[in-house]
């Protein structure tokens, strides 16, 4: 089996700069759970897509072996700053650069000191301990222009060529759920979905992805969101079904939660 282990967590970098707020930390300690259910899983690589790494020409592909610096979120600054050390198969890489046209998606690879490593894919590398040389990552980027079609199409490309090299993989998806946020300064400890609107249709979408009924799913998507502002129409979503050919068993759902009125949850897939 080439796909060992699938998860989604929240790309949000709150949980990890205060877990001290209830729901906040109750979600960074269920994103370390599903990293130790990762690790369990023993894959050679961690295939990852974050809905904040954007990109609007090509598809972009991390190919720096080592990527290290000091990251500040441009919009929780306040929280405070966000180390990183992240290591990634540059020749996993690489061939996903290389497969790319064989979906019709032009492509390049990210190789340069000082590139700008987005929140998301920093906050799944440190909670979940990936991106370290026993576990290093191939990244995809999210190019605004990719439909959810092509973003599957990409992620089963990747698969392919990973599983060309004789790698177990791990895939993650980074981001969120529904979108609305508080405009207002609010305490982290009262934090709660934006509105009831929102909750409803996470709720909803949880419950599909827990039964595994993915033509539900697919069904209920579209409608999820334009209702929710759902997180850059659920991409990451759509890179799990891609890479696990549109097929999974059911799903644990370890913890939902608000950060700051958006929608949030750290969801193990059963293969």
């Amino acid at each position: 089996m080439t796909v060992v282990s699938a998860f989604l967590v929240p790309g949000s970098p709150l949980p990890l700069l205060n877990s001290t707020a209830p729901g906040w930390g109750r979600l960074a300690s269920a994103v370390r759970r599903a990293g130790r259910s990762l690790a369990a899983s023993h894959p050679d690589v961690i295939l990852v897509y974050s809905t904040q790494w954007f990109a609007v020409l090509d598809q972009l592909w991390l190919t720096r072996r080592r990527s290290t610096g000091l990251h500040v979120d441009e919009n929780w600054h306040e929280f405070g700053d966000m180390p990183y050390d992240i290591h990634a198969d540059a020749e996993a890489a690489e061939a996903c650069v290389a497969g790319s046209p064989t979906v019709g998606v032009h492509a390049k690879g990210v190789d340069y000191d000082g590139f700008p490593i987005d929140s998301g894919t920093i906050t799944a590398c440190t909670l979940l301990e990936i991106g370290t040389p026993q576990r290093p990552l191939v990244v995809g980027s999210n190019n605004l222009y990719h439909d959810s079609a092509t973003t599957e199409k990409l992620a089963a490309m990747a698969v392919d060529a990973i599983k060309g090299q004789g790698k177990r993989i791990a895939v993650v998806g980074v981001g969120g759920l529904s979108g609305s946020i508080y405009r207002e300064q609010i305490d982290p400890r009262n934090d709660k979905i934006h509105n009831p609107t929102d909750d409803r249709w996470n709720r909803q979408i949880l419950r599909l992805i827990e039964s595994g009924d993915v033509s539900e799913l697919r069904a209920a998507l579209p409608g999820f969101v334009q209702e929710s502002r759902a997180d850059m129409g659920m991409k990451h979503l759509h890179w799990i079904l891609g890479a696990l050919g549109g097929r999974f068993q059911g799903a644990r759902v370890h913890d939902y939660n608000a950060v700051y009125g958006a929608g949030a949850a750290v969801i193990e897939f059963t293969l």
